[in-house]
């Protein structure tokens, strides 16, 4: 059983963006918009910000009160897309009830969504013409990649069908040349189905949801959840303890698909960065 490291790829790929970022006369910009007090949000941009700084890029966090009005978060949108110095924007998700997010994802230009969560991006991966790509699924294909896995013609199944994960997952393999299902909660009979899968992405944000009697022999699992147990401890999607001994491969949470969704976000910005010279 080989355990997919995504902390050891995402330091590779920090270190590649940082040795092509020093060739630049100015360093590519990243503006991270956090709205209220969201401890999980303000670790994950602390983080993000930190990961900026690592590989040289110029970074921007903006900490709006979560009574802004959505209004008023657009103008802020609107200023961030003018400002020739910021080639990324990035929206700390979730954004407080009352603002729609979807209308200020939308309000970023295609040219700095570097979360890849616009109509026009998701819409060019669809027609695998990809630009800029959703960060986790594209943090997945290396990490699949990595294991020199060929996807053309294997069976995929993804548990979840999130906007920022299940659905651009989906067309990532499909790309590959995959044959895939998005399994969620109206799904009958899950199990059913990631029996005979041969890799399986668990995004439906469930604790040790999938276990061995979900998988067949030699399957391949990224395990893209990460939730906190009672106990304090961190688990994701997949038992990784009940799994382990019948897989052929498998992603760790932590130390898995996180750290590789934030250098792919780094990325992601280099792109759009690399897209204005």
């Amino acid at each position: 059983m080989k355990i997919i490291n995504g902390k050891l790829l995402a330091e590779n790929l920090r270190n590649s963006i940082a040795n092509e970022v020093k060739q630049y006369s100015r360093p590519p910009g990243l503006a991270v918009l956090l709205v209220g007090d969201n401890e999980a949000s303000q670790v994950y941009v602390r983080n993000k910000t930190r990961a900026c700084v690592e590989v040289g890029f110029y970074s921007d966090q903006i900490h709006k009160s979560a009574n802004i009005t959505e209004e008023e978060l657009l103008s802020e949108v609107n200023r961030l897309n003018e400002n020739e110095t910021i080639d990324g924007i990035l929206v700390q998700l979730p954004l407080p009830s009352h603002i729609d997010s979807n209308r200020i994802i939308e309000a970023i230009i295609p040219e700095k969504d570097v979360d890849g969560f616009s109509s026009e991006n998701v819409g060019k991966l669809s027609l695998n013409k990809p630009f800029i790509s959703p960060c986790t699924p594209k943090g997945i294909m290396k990490m699949i990649a990595s294991i020199k896995y060929e996807l053309k013609g294997k069976d995929c199944v993804i548990i979840g069908a999130s906007n920022i994960v299940g659905r651009p997952m989906a067309m990532e393999l499909l790309n590959a040349g995959a044959t895939v299902q998005v399994c969620h909660k109206e799904t009958k009979d899950i199990t059913q189905k990631t029996k005979s899968a041969d890799v399986i992405i668990a995004a439906a944000g469930v604790a040790n949801l999938v276990k061995s009697d979900w998988v067949k022999d030699g399957a391949i699992i990224i395990d893209v959840g990460i939730n906190r147990l009672e106990n304090g401890k961190l688990a994701g999607d997949v038992d990784f303890e009940d799994v382990k001994d019948k897989v052929s491969a498998i992603s760790p949470v932590p130390g898995g698909v996180g750290p590789m969704t934030i250098a792919v976000l780094l990325e992601n910005t280099l792109i759009a960065y690399q897209a204005k010279l």
